[in-house]
């Protein structure tokens, strides 16, 4: 029997993990407790996703575990031992705004619950791959730095800048720079897991994305860029666009492009290795354009305010160069560009998000 670990289950990118995985054959682990429901209301709840999980797949079993408990951890881990061939940790806090509310939480649940796993694998199944979904907000708001152009819809980095054609690559620097809190706990997060890699040997990947998304997305006004603003196109909510005259750009990659990644990754492991990963210049856009494009999809105009302020640690401009994943993983390939991706999350959604709560 191979076991694949998979926490923050019913969430975006665990979901899809569980989707893909069990059609592979494994037996699938999940550790879920909808802390997304305690970050950001009920409409972010998670126990939608859940539920569907259970009816659909069963070779699934789901612990409401929270990675913050070292003892529980490890007890789940020992009981699957070398059976475990996979873990894939996508569970955390991932807003900036909330983790300055709760610097604590955010921190545990992000930094103290990552060594958690991490040494429980290191114990019970240390031949495991272990992939940590990290964020392009480990860089903080260097990128800001970058010679940016302002056009009619969007900003966009000077022709001239090594990353025009493809994107920021791994070289950028995440030091000397404002992370805001939560970028702060997961840099703490994505470094442990580069050195479980290096110093104990372990395989570990690390993947740092841009805007992940996909029709999965229990979208909130603090996470979950294009599934919460094709909510508001479709049931008419308003929409709140913080600074940058809405021309910030955002690459977004499909939660499935993602975690094909994953595999490609578990096929061809390596020792604490760093990819960004995103839409890069396949899949990007302002949210201007994104709006535009809701508003296409949903056949309605939508209701939004600016706000001048903008959000702490908030890029203006990012798009991945994923090229170093490409050439370590040459199968890969993205399948989904943005318009895809809204079409996708409007026609999963749009009746569950109208009925009542």
């Amino acid at each position: 029997m191979a076991v694949c670990i998979v926490t923050g289950s019913a969430g975006l990118i665990g979901a899809e993990s569980v989707r893909f995985f069990h059609g592979l054959g494994f037996d699938v682990v999940g550790i879920e407790n909808n802390m997304r429901q305690y970050f950001f209301g009920a409409e972010a709840s998670t126990s939608w996703s859940l539920a569907a999980l259970e009816k659909e797949y069963p070779r699934f079993t789901n612990y409401a575990i929270d990675i913050r408990d070292f003892e529980s951890v490890g007890k789940l881990f020992e009981k699957y031992g070398n059976e475990i061939k996979l873990v894939i940790h996508t569970a955390a806090q991932p807003s900036h705004d909330w983790a300055a509310r709760e610097p604590l939480t955010d921190f545990t649940v992000n930094a103290t619950g990552t060594i958690n796993l991490l040494e429980a694998t290191r114990l019970h199944c240390r031949d495991a791959v272990f992939i940590f979904t990290s964020t392009n907000k480990v860089y903080g708001d260097t990128p800001n730095r970058l010679p940016l152009v302002e056009t009619d819809s969007r900003w966009e980095i000077d022709a001239a800048h090594p990353f025009f054609a493809e994107g920021i690559d791994e070289s950028m620097s995440i030091d000397a720079t404002k992370h805001s809190l939560f970028g702060a706990s997961k840099v703490a997060a994505d470094v442990m897991v580069q050195e479980y890699g290096r110093y104990f040997g372990m395989n570990t990947g690390i993947f740092r994305g841009g805007c992940l998304t996909g029709p999965g997305h229990s979208g909130a006004e603090m996470h979950g860029f294009l599934a919460y603003l094709m909510k508001c196109a479709a049931t008419g909510k308003e929409y709140r666009i913080f600074g940058y005259k809405g021309k910030q750009v955002r690459d977004n990659i499909h939660s499935h492009d993602l975690v094909s990644a994953f595999h490609q990754y578990f096929l061809n492991p390596r020792q604490g290795e760093v990819y960004n990963i995103g839409g890069g210049r396949f899949s990007n856009c302002s949210m201007l354009e994104a709006i535009a494009l809701c508003e296409q999809i949903a056949g309605r105009p939508m209701n939004t305010t600016y706000v001048e302020d903008n959000r702490i640690g908030d890029h203006i401009w990012w798009i991945s160069d994923v090229r170093r994943l490409k050439d370590h993983l040459p199968n890969w390939t993205h399948t989904r560009n943005v318009h895809d991706i809204l079409t996708e999350i409007h026609a999963y959604n749009c009746d569950r998000w109208k009925q009542p709560a």
